[in-house]
């Protein structure tokens, strides 16, 4: 397990895995370990994934300062790593809420970014997030399943702020385009696999400041792919479609069937979609 000391002293850890040019990925959760990416659905046979524990997650090191769990400043982190591979420019690939992270490192380093990959991803830093309405929205197009009852109870508790961990539990199905076997499997790594008290800071006060973001985004030289899942609701796909508009180079695609982990709902199809972005963004592209 390779490691690198970043600008505090923390030394973090990542994971390898594939061969190829290398995509730098950056876990969501917020402050889950990079474990639950596995190999993005088959993603590691077009590309070498480096797939970082942020601070504090997996086998990275605890931070002197919890503070320094802010989503801000870990950007320095996913600098000190481009440096530590020695890559003057970086793909990077994030999921869920580590899309602000590479949002904020994409308007910090303009000039380091060759493409950006957002995948199923939060945009806080531009002022775009997702609503109770959203959750509500999507949460209605699964009807039809066996389980949709008793979340959707479960839901209304989450929504109300009453909700229990098996409540949590129970509404686990949504975030899962096909809730089988190995989407039960993945959504009980989660506990064990987050970092609670860091993700409490991870969004915290002055984490983000969407116009000056905003401003530096719409600079962006570097191509960059949204991708949706028809089911989600973190983004829901017309939000996801709202958030490409923000960038000078982007593109928004909606996944069939997709959840909020779409590599596992359709491996080839994820593979597919994002290698393919991937290989028009190389070198020479």
């Amino acid at each position: 397990m390779p490691t690198f000391t970043t600008t505090d002293g923390t030394e973090l850890a990542y994971h390898v895995a594939g061969q190829g040019e290398p995509l730098l990925c950056l876990p969501g959760g917020p402050m889950r370990a990079s474990a639950y990416l596995g190999d993005l659905g088959g993603l590691s046979a077009r590309r070498r994934l480096i797939m970082l524990d942020l601070r504090g997650t997996g086998d990275s090191g605890v931070p002197a300062d919890p503070a320094t769990y802010r989503c801000d400043r870990q950007v320095a982190d996913v600098e000190a790593l481009r440096r530590h591979l020695g890559l003057d420019h970086v793909d990077v690939l994030a999921h869920s809420a580590g899309g602000d992270l590479a949002i904020l490192y994409a308007a910090r380093h303009p000039g380091r970014i060759r493409s950006l990959t957002l995948i199923t991803a939060r945009a806080r830093a531009l002022g775009v997030d997702f609503t109770e309405e959203h959750r509500r929205e999507a949460a209605a197009l699964r009807a039809d399943e066996p389980w949709f009852e008793a979340a959707r109870d479960a839901y209304g508790r989450v929504w109300a702020g009453t909700a229990s961990d098996a409540d949590w539990d129970v509404v686990a199905p949504f975030f899962y385009g096909r809730w089988d076997a190995a989407a039960q499997a993945h959504a009980a790594s989660e506990v064990e696999q987050t970092n609670d008290d860091a993700a409490e800071i991870y969004a915290s006060s002055g984490a983000f400041a969407p116009a000056a973001t905003r401003a530096a985004i719409a600079e962006l030289s570097a191509p960059v792919l949204i991708l949706a899942g028809e089911l989600d609701s973190g983004p829901l796909p017309r939000v996801a479609a709202v958030i490409a508009k923000l960038f000078p180079k982007a593109e928004s695609r909606v996944q069939p069937g997709g959840g909020h982990f779409p590599w596992l709902d359709d491996p080839a199809l994820f593979a597919q979609t994002v290698g393919t972005f991937l290989e028009s963004a190389g070198p020479g592209a």
